[in-house]
This record gives C-alpha cells, sequence and structure tokens, in this order.
C-alpha cells in the first residue's frame, strides 16, 4: 500500500482520497476508522457504579428481554444501547452477531465446535461459551474467511 501525505496551508479543509483496485476488509477498516464520530467506550452499569468500557475488551454484547449486557473479563454490565445500535456502531471487522440475541467479538473467540441441530458452539478464550445459531453461521465463514490471509 502507498500512502501520500500533502500537507499545505492553502488547504481549507483535509480530504482523503482512496484509490484501490477492489474494496479489501484492511479498506473497509480505515473507512469505518475515518468515519467514527464517537469514543471506543461504552458506559456499563454495575449496580449503581458506572464502568468506562473499551470496545474490544468485550468479549460480547448479549440481550435477554428488555436489557442488553456487555461480557467482559472484569464481570458483566448493562448498557442503555440495544443490540441492533451496538451492530450499527461497532466495528465489523471486530464485532459480529452470531444469533438474535447475541453480537461477539471475534479477536475474543478461541475455537468452534458443531453442536446439536446445525448450530455452532463458539468458544471464547475466557472459557465462555455461546450458540451460534444457524441463520448467522454463513455470515460467520464468511467474516472469517475474508479475515484470512491469501496464501502465495
Amino acid at each position: 500500500m502507498k500512502i501520500l501525505l500533502d500537507i499545505d496551508p492553502r488547504n481549507e479543509e483535509t480530504t482523503v482520497t482512496i484509490h484501490c483496485k477492489e474494496l479489501t476488509p484492511a479498506i473497509q477498516e480505515i473507512l469505518e476508522y475515518l468515519n467514527k464520530n464517537d469514543t471506543d467506550l461504552i458506559v456499563g452499569k454495575d449496580g449503581e457504579n458506572q464502568h468506562l468500557i473499551k470496545h474490544e475488551e468485550v468479549l460480547y454484547f448479549r440481550t435477554e428481554g428488555d436489557v442488553v449486557t456487555a461480557a467482559t473479563s472484569e464481570g458483566i454490565f448493562k448498557v442503555k444501547e440495544k443490540l441492533y445500535e451496538l451492530e450499527n456502531t461497532l466495528p465489523s471487522h471486530r464485532f459480529i452477531r452470531i444469533s438474535k440475541s447475541v453480537i461477539a467479538n471475534l479477536y475474543a473467540m478461541s475455537h468452534f465446535e458443531p453442536s446439536f441441530n446445525g448450530t455452532l458452539c463458539v468458544h471464547f478464550k475466557s472459557g465462555e461459551k455461546e450458540y451460534a445459531s444457524r441463520h448467522y453461521i454463513g455470515r460467520i465463514k464468511e467474516v472469517l474467511k475474508m479475515n484470512r490471509r491469501e496464501t502465495k
């Protein structure tokens, strides 16, 4: 990848132009970073205490009824965002929906295990596990294939 930087005091605003042959996951990540208007922090509640949680610290988000929680190595925290809001704002190269009620951090996953009825058991590095429903397995495979390096 070639990077050009043009610093000129005559420029009235910053403009970023990307010339590419195709949209790759790396370019998608750059675009998401450039378009990001918020911080990488989520506020999670543990009783009366509020904690600032970095996206990368979250193993997964789960919804049970009207309550959405973020599971981290430090514990489970209630968050105010709805699951669909998190899905739209979290970096797509890091988080993926694995079921109707769970969004998981790809970098926190350890391995997969086939389960009953065609579902996948997703094991996390922390030792926890969640189940990926059949509906989302194709997307998981697609994302994992995109994240793999090409061999030459």
